[in-house]
């Protein structure tokens, strides 16, 4: 009984070692870096593939990226295209985003409510345009990278109403297409720029105004 009992414990340990070797083996069989995928390892393959292929743009996958990082939209008060400090908060967001790619070129659209007349309206929405890119200007960003496009005006409104409504007086900052003969584009990194990540530094328009106050 005894040297069964022995017998049966020495097969448990032989079958627990071969198991353990075959496990140990398991792990060199794998594909090199296997055992690193947490489930996005293929990403910037799979980015680069579809762009490759027609499925998806670079422009539009950094269009994403933009408004996903930060606030693309700014609004404006009744008949004005003066920028409040809301405005130039989110301005700032924008301008720093714009700043970590200097291959991508970027263009302001202008909507305005449904008040007032279609061409004044036009109008209007494009000096709303206008004044975010003089702003952007003013934070170092290139002129020729930014475009301030003839308005919406009144024909995109996010609210439907004849009346005043806030939400429909507003730009919005869109990524547009890349600068010609940049050396990355040139170079086909195309990838690399749409992985490249967004490092969020911008100041508040508030807090860089107490700044002009100290000094």
């Amino acid at each position: 009984m005894l040297k069964t009992s022995s017998s049966i414990a020495l097969i448990a340990a032989l079958t627990v070692g071969l198991s353990a070797c075959s496990n140990s083996r398991s792990v060199f069989e794998r594909e090199a870096g296997g055992e690193l995928d947490e489930g996005g390892f293929g990403n910037p393959t799979m980015t680069n593939t579809l762009i490759a292929n027609g499925s998806i743009s670079v422009a539009e996958t950094l269009g994403h990226r933009f408004a996903s990082d930060v606030n693309t939209q700014v609004n404006f008060e009744f008949n004005s295209s003066e920028l409040d400090a809301n405005a130039r908060a989110a301005l700032l967001e924008q301008a720093n985003w714009i700043s970590q790619f200097p291959e991508v070129r970027f263009r302001v659209y202008g909507h305005t409510d449904l008040v007032g007349s279609n061409a004044s309206n036009k109008s209007l929405g494009l000096r709303r345009a206008n004044a975010v890119v003089r702003f952007l200007t003013s934070q170092g960003i290139s002129r020729s990278r930014l475009e301030a496009v003839a308005s919406f005006g009144e024909t995109k409104p996010i609210i439907a109403t004849e009346n005043r409504e806030r939400r429909n007086r507003r730009t919005v900052t869109e990524v547009s297409g890349f600068v010609p003969n940049n050396p990355m584009l040139l170079n086909g990194k195309y990838g690399i720029i749409v992985q490249r990540e967004y490092v969020q530094t911008a100041k508040s328009a508030e807090t860089l105004a107490r700044e002009r106050i100290v000094q």
